[in-house]
């Protein structure tokens, strides 16, 4: 069954109203474990067409822990929202919306390319998103965009606390020994160190978990397989 929104808020808005919008639904993220068995686990990633008129959300639906693909779905949207630093969920959600309609399976955790609650505002694109479909979802970030951290060791598996003004918003976790790290933080119904376990169980020998790499790929219009 395809994962649909559990309530609806408009998407006409202004980046004013959208700031609004965010602080009135941020409290509704749930930041504890709640979430079941897990066979499949879901990367989104979004990309754009048409010197960005065109908004391309893919979703890649991977089997657990084999992690080979199990479905996968592309949706094209026009872009409607302006670039706004912290209001990119307004500019992607509505297309990653439309794929997610699209599935023929249920993800039982979603994996998004960007933030969860390591956000100014507490309300990344993967809070944002696993609220509105009250699906169990992490923020897989690539680049830091707020807080200040230790760097954490080595290894694969190191990881250090992500802090805002004292407060633990995610964790720097080394996905492979000797690379950059990834910034990884709760979206919604999971808590930290189990966002850190799920990352972790979903990369294999690359930087990037496999549901990263699929969707990145889809989005990106690339047709090969992930290896």
């Amino acid at each position: 069954m395809p994962l649909l929104p559990t309530f609806e808020h408009p998407w006409d808005l202004t980046p004013k109203e959208a700031i609004a919008l965010q602080g009135q639904l941020r409290d509704r993220v749930v930041l504890e474990d709640r979430w079941g068995p897990v066979r499949l686990v879901a990367g989104v990633d979004v990309g754009y067409e048409e010197g960005k008129r065109t908004t391309r959300a893919a979703v890649a639906v991977l089997s657990f822990p084999e992690l080979t693909l199990y479905e996968s779905v592309v949706a094209r949207v026009p872009t409607t929202f302006p670039y706004v630093p912290g209001l990119l969920s307004f500019r992607e959600i509505p297309a990653v919306l439309a794929a997610l309609a699209q599935l023929e399976s249920t993800p039982d955790l979603l994996l998004c390319d960007g933030q969860g609650i390591a956000h100014p505002r507490r309300f990344g694109i993967a809070a944002h998103l696993g609220l509105l479909v009250d699906t169990p979802a992490i923020g897989v970030a690539k680049s830091r965009l707020l807080g200040q951290y230790a760097e954490p060791g080595l290894e694969k598996g190191a990881w250090s606390p992500l802090l805002e003004q004292g407060e633990t918003i995610g964790a720097v976790v080394r996905s492979r020994s000797g690379v950059k790290p990834l910034y990884i933080s709760s979206g919604h119904r999971i808590a930290l160190p189990s966002a850190i376990h799920w990352v972790l169980a979903c990369t294999t020998r690359y930087r990037l978990p496999q549901t990263t790499r699929w969707a990145d790929h889809l989005a990106s219009g690339l047709t090969s397989a992930v290896q």
